[in-house]
């Protein structure tokens, strides 16, 4: 294994938060937690990407955002990589498929808030990562619901893993998605941007 990525061990549940970070907040945290909870998780990986392809504007200085996603997280099982850097991929269905053959064993489910399933039919080769892990979904009722009706949950609907059943969804095999509703931190990078609190 590359030394540079994080080590897990066979067997391991590890769920996967990609995204700019840019910057990095207390939403991040929150939904890491409600994430290792609800799909009870051994592990959350921050995946600070060098670059989001749907942004036209480009974020802040990549070691920046590391720095202050490393200054930011207190908690045990979520850690901070570069691990998109290392493999020198920028789009998610290009990571997930150089990362996976690396931890033989690892069991990974890819993370979102429900904003993002609501615009997931926007991402390259979203259909592809549907069926390359498992995807865990987190919001909170007034958007969960527009987000189940959104393109990419309605294409695979017949894939939809009851809430109830959200703890088993890192051993379902792919394409299988949740969408788990609890309380969530209102906050936005953006927010934080308009603020002037993060200037890039």
């Amino acid at each position: 294994m590359n030394d540079h990525l994080p080590f897990a061990t066979v067997g391991q549940t590890i769920g996967l938060l990609g995204g700019s970070f840019d910057p990095p907040h207390q939403g991040h945290l929150h939904i890491s937690r409600q994430a290792l909870r609800q799909f009870r998780l051994d592990r959350v990986w921050w995946l600070v990407s060098p670059g989001n392809p749907l942004k036209k504007d480009s974020p802040a200085d990549f070691q920046r955002r590391m720095a202050a996603s490393h200054a930011l997280v207190d908690h045990p099982k979520i850690a901070v990589t570069d691990i998109e850097m290392h493999l020198k991929t920028r789009r998610t269905a290009e990571t997930l498929a150089r990362l996976t053959p690396r931890y033989p064993g690892v069991r990974f489910v890819w993370l979102m808030g429900a904003d993002n399933l609501a615009g997931f039919h926007k991402w390259e080769n979203w259909r592809v990562i549907m069926t390359q892990m498992p995807i865990g979904v987190l919001g909170r009722p007034e958007n969960g619901v527009r987000a189940g009706s959104s393109p990419a949950a309605r294409a695979f609907a017949q894939y939809r893993l009851p809430s109830s059943l959200s703890v088993t969804l890192p051993y379902q095999s792919p394409p299988c998605w949740c969408l788990v509703n609890g309380p969530t931190v209102d906050i936005s990078s953006t927010q934080i941007r308009n603020n002037g609190q993060w200037v890039r």
